[in-house]
């Protein structure tokens, strides 16, 4: 059994995406414990060319110059993850064309197309909506990772085939220790200007944050959820200026792989997120979470697995006092147990999901 998996890899720096490979591939090694699985994001793994241009991957599926049908072709079954958010405009109506259009390459390849758990939506423009109705439609199955997610395959007239949680819980859970106290993920996404939101607020925010928290008698350790790199949306500079202007003696944590940032996340006895996955990894890790929330992506997903420690930072009045409060709530380690037994049952769903394609290919 051959699985592609696309748009996620386990070389990624952005350690969400990691998180995306990883769970992906434990999630279908349940169902084929002994498959061969491929990764494939626009230029990383072994297609025989890039996926970044329609206008090349047209040109190729007519000529055949490069090998690309026969490429796909190895394959038993495709897992779509779209980067577990990408199936949206909001990065632009090219990015979804792009992902939408190796989907129909596979289809027309003649190998299965199942869109793993993953955020769906938001669709704001007419060609996102269209865009996003095709590739539900060209989808054999679809699954979602949050309820709000799978609204939005029902207005767009594909209902989702399976509604899970994020691959992350599929994980195997680190050794907790909780020798930390609070753990502060600063996000170098929204430190410097962009789209999500505006870039001021979130250093006034997090920075209000953290001297609160040390005003309340609270030790807070800075972490960075990404792998050291030239990108430009690296934590590890938005983090060193962080603590240059506020935290001169905060301890810094940088880790090393997927492996050690869940060991640190492990560590705390509470991690402060402004990545979703700096979130989802404390929680699968078994260790509470306050998400510092700048999308939709994060409350749905967070309210299935019963866990509301979510603050919006575009819309909330005050979200240092909410954020401070989630922090010292009773019982978090209880709502945690909670969160991971709803986890494994939502986990449950997708993988009889996939075991279906088990029986397909037994016939």
């Amino acid at each position: 059994m051959r699985v592609l998996v696309l748009w996620a890899h386990q070389g990624s720096a952005n350690l969400g995406l990691h998180v995306l490979a990883e769970g992906t591939a434990a999630l279908v090694k349940r169902v084929w414990p002994d498959c061969d699985i491929h990764f494939q994001d626009y230029g990383k793994g072994t297609a025989p060319m890039p996926l970044s241009s329609p206008k090349s991957l047209a040109k190729e599926w007519v000529t055949g110059n490069r090998g690309l049908k026969k490429w796909l072709q190895s394959f038993d079954l495709a897992i779509d993850t779209r980067s577990g958010d990408s199936f949206a405009d909001l990065y632009g109506v090219e990015r979804l064309f792009g992902m939408g259009m190796v989907a129909e390459l596979v289809r027309r390849a003649g190998v299965p197309l199942v869109l793993g758990p993953q955020t769906i939506g938001p669709f704001v423009s007419t060609a996102g909506r269209a865009l996003g109705r095709r590739s539900l439609n060209t989808a054999t199955a679809v699954m979602s990772r949050d309820s709000a997610s799978a609204a939005q395959a029902e207005i767009l007239g594909r209902p989702v085939d399976a509604r899970s949680t994020d691959v992350v819980f599929a994980l195997p859970q680190p050794l907790r220790t909780a020798q930390r106290d609070v753990i502060l993920n600063i996000s170098g996404l929204l430190w410097a200007p962009g789209p999500h939101m505006d870039a001021d607020h979130y250093r006034r925010t997090v920075a209000s944050l953290y001297q609160e928290l040390l005003r309340e008698g609270r030790s807070v350790s800075l972490l960075a959820h990404v792998l050291d790199s030239p990108v430009a949306d690296n934590d590890v500079p938005a983090i060193r200026e962080f603590a240059a202007a506020h935290a001169p003696g905060a301890e810094v944590l940088i880790p090393t792989s997927l492996t050690h940032v869940r060991t640190l996340v492990a560590s705390g006895n509470v991690v402060v997120g402004s990545r979703m996955h700096a979130c989802l990894n404390a929680l699968s890790s078994g260790t509470p979470a306050v998400a510092l929330a700048y999308s939709r992506k994060f409350a749905p997903l967070f309210q299935d697995l019963g866990w509301n420690h979510t603050v919006d930072l575009r819309s909330h009045p005050d979200p240092v006092a909410v954020a401070l409060a989630a922090c010292a709530a009773p019982s978090l380690e209880r709502q945690v147990d909670s969160v991971l037994a709803k986890a494994e049952d939502l986990l449950v769903v997708a993988q009889r999901s996939l075991e279906s394609f088990h029986r397909d290919k037994a016939r």
